[in-house]
């Protein structure tokens, strides 16, 4: 399914859902950031998604960065909080999702690096590189924001 972001667009189409979801600055002990090419935009991103019934927000996180990356981590902090209206993700059925987001700060504590059917590539990434990977601004946000020092980001 194709998806579309939209922020401070008068273009975009409104929103009709709201869906809690999280994703999770994974950082190993190098300093570099976990990053997955997503199949959806061709862009880079975080590992993340929306939550499930019967999960916390925190579970989500843990979930989707195993299921799109292959590791298991730890949380240690939350880098943001990100519900701006004016962003939202239009996608080929129809749906338009305001955001709202948590972004965790992780840390890998077992698995292996994996592509699944959410990403094309998955891979460690230092710092310096990001700036020049496609990336939505809300992703690359998130990653400035953790780089940046100043957690938690409430927006």
């Amino acid at each position: 399914m194709g998806r579309r972001d939209y922020e401070n667009d008068p273009d975009a189409p409104a929103a009709n859902s709201l869906v809690p979801a999280a994703s999770a600055v994974v950082v190993d002990d190098h300093g570099r950031i976990l990053l997955q090419r997503r199949v959806d935009n061709g862009m880079w991103a975080l590992p993340g998604g929306r939550m499930e019934i019967g999960e916390s927000l925190p579970g989500c996180a843990i979930r989707e960065t195993r299921e799109e990356t292959g590791y298991d981590v730890q949380l240690v902090g939350i880098v943001g909080i990100y519900t701006d209206p004016g962003h939202v993700f239009a996608y080929d059925d129809g749906e338009v999702r305001q955001e709202f987001s948590i972004c965790f700060l992780a840390r890998p504590v077992g698995g292996q690096l994996a592509v699944s059917d959410e990403s094309t590539e998955v891979r460690w990434f230092d710092p310096s590189e990001i700036d020049d990977l496609p990336m939505v601004t809300s992703i690359r946000r998130r990653v400035t924001d953790y780089l940046a020092g100043d957690m938690p980001v409430l927006g």
